[in-house]
């Protein structure tokens, strides 16, 4: 089938072109904004080859997979009357859809606030994380001192630290978008959190430890991005005040200047002391669970925390540990829990496989066109389809793909794995990890997750669900 003839058949199922009031496309999914619901046929577009799953939101939702969403979307504004609703960059947004009729709360603000800060971050920190860990790799094995290979590692070098090394200046610029401020001004406030000049007040101060600088009350860094983020919504919410009372043509001299003086100073006499001293206190309970010695607690913490990532997902909750992912990299030069909850998506994957098989059996043809479809984007880190047209509609299997996954972060956290950034999941992500034997022992992982997730989906789940 062509994607223009896909786009046709799902247009006949949302009552045509006059009933479409706009268009637009994620990475999974065509999004559709309808003007009259009940003349959308949700059983039709369910039942379309090639349409792997339906959500019903705010904008109808139609997922045909990575890749193949921007072409049923070129073909549809191509042939059809239907204005462009642009496209939705971020991949994460396509999980967004799952909170629809959730009660909004103060957490989930929260949260949903946090998300926009950095996920237009995302590409740039899996791309910084891919230079510095083949950077890494070339170190260690190579340990080149002169010639090309020498030249290539700083190239990438240089490449991972020009957005990791000023990673608390980019969180600024999207927290002022985020809070109504001026973007350059937010980066500001980011950009003094890394500066050498901290250090220097602190040692005049006597808050500095020289024997150990990063236990010092005010150093470089201090407070992290959690500091960041407070300093900049303080800004935002100065400089919007300040501006009332500031005539119009002192404005761009006296806003930003008064903004940034008061800010500055409370930045790093009150937040960057007491943001450190949160961020300290969380590493160290992070290292309790996560960091233990002890192999039995490192077990149980993996199984647990892989398992329970999907559920987290759908209540929204994993937003929240973007800002962890950040504080472990800051302080411990890596993150441990990203590759420990990457096993989710393997988990998916050998449900998946195992729910194919069965619907084989039962001749569910369907169903093993949707398995076979969101295969490969499984494999690669992009779980949408197979969550969404697979796993969570059967209800069963999203436990029992969870649980599979359990056993991949029991091992991954049992052999200490270590990413230098965070992003999508899979196979794509083995080369985030640190090390050789890192970007192993998650290879592992991935492979106990797809064959637990296989074996328990096939043991437990009975035939007659994918019946046809």
């Amino acid at each position: 089938m062509t994607n223009k003839e896909l786009a046709k058949l799902i247009m006949d199922q949302v009552g045509g072109d006059a009933n479409v009031g706009s268009a637009a496309h994620c990475m999974t999914r065509l999004r559709l904004k309808v003007k009259d619901d009940s003349k959308v046929n949700i059983e039709g577009l369910k039942d379309i080859d090639g349409v792997m799953g339906v959500v019903e939101s705010d904008t109808l939702q139609i997922v045909v997979g990575p890749g193949k969403a921007k072409k049923v979307y070129d073909a549809l504004i191509e042939t059809f009357d239907v204005s462009k609703g642009g496209d939705v960059e971020s991949w994460e947004d396509n999980k967004e859809a799952i909170k629809a009729g959730q009660k909004d709360s103060g957490l989930k603000s929260a949260l949903k606030t946090i998300s926009n800060i950095f996920i237009p971050l995302i590409p740039a920190i899996i791309a910084a994380g891919l230079f510095n860990g083949i950077a890494s790799l070339i170190g260690q094995v190579m340990a080149p001192t002169e010639g090309f290979w020498f030249i290539f590692q700083n190239l990438l070098s240089l490449a991972g630290s020009s957005f990791l090394g000023y990673f608390a200046v980019y969180t600024g610029i999207n927290a002022a978008k985020e809070f109504g401020g001026t973007p350059a001004l937010g980066g500001m406030i980011g950009g003094m959190t890394i500066g050498a000049q901290i250090n220097v007040i602190s040692q005049t101060l006597g808050l500095y430890n020289d024997v150990t600088p990063l236990e010092s009350i005010l150093t470089t860094g201090k407070g992290g991005i959690i500091g960041v983020i407070i300093g900049v919504w303080v800004m935002s919410f100065l400089e919007k005040r300040i501006r009332k009372i500031v005539p119009d043509v002192l404005d761009l001299v006296v806003t930003p200047t008064l903004t940034i003086l008061i800010t500055g100073a409370v930045l790093v006499f009150a937040i960057m002391p007491v943001a450190g001293f949160a961020s300290d206190l969380l590493v160290s309970a992070l290292n309790i669970i996560i960091g233990s010695d002890n192999k039995l607690v490192s077990i149980l913490s993996g199984f647990i925390l892989a398992a329970m990532f999907l559920p987290m997902v759908l209540l929204g909750l994993h937003h929240g540990l973007i800002p962890i992912y950040a504080i472990q990299l800051d302080k411990l030069g890596g993150v441990s829990l990203f590759p420990v909850l990457a096993m989710a998506g393997a988990g998916q994957v050998g449900a998946a496989i195992a729910l194919y098989i069965k619907a084989r059996r039962q001749k569910n043809t369907r169903m093993q066109k949707t398995i076979i479809g969101a295969l490969p984007a499984g494999f690669l880190g992009v779980g949408e389809p197979l969550i969404y047209g697979v796993t969570l509609p059967l209800g069963k299997p999203f436990i029992t793909a969870g649980l599979g996954a359990g056993f991949g972060g029991a091992w991954v956290m049992l052999t200490g794995v270590m990413a230098s950034a965070w992003g999508p999941s899979g196979l794509v992500a083995l080369p985030l990890m640190q090390t050789p034997t890192m970007i192993l022992n998650f290879l592992i992982g991935l492979v106990v997750s797809y064959v637990a997730g296989f074996i328990i989906t096939y043991i437990f789940i009975k035939d007659d669900l994918v019946r046809g």
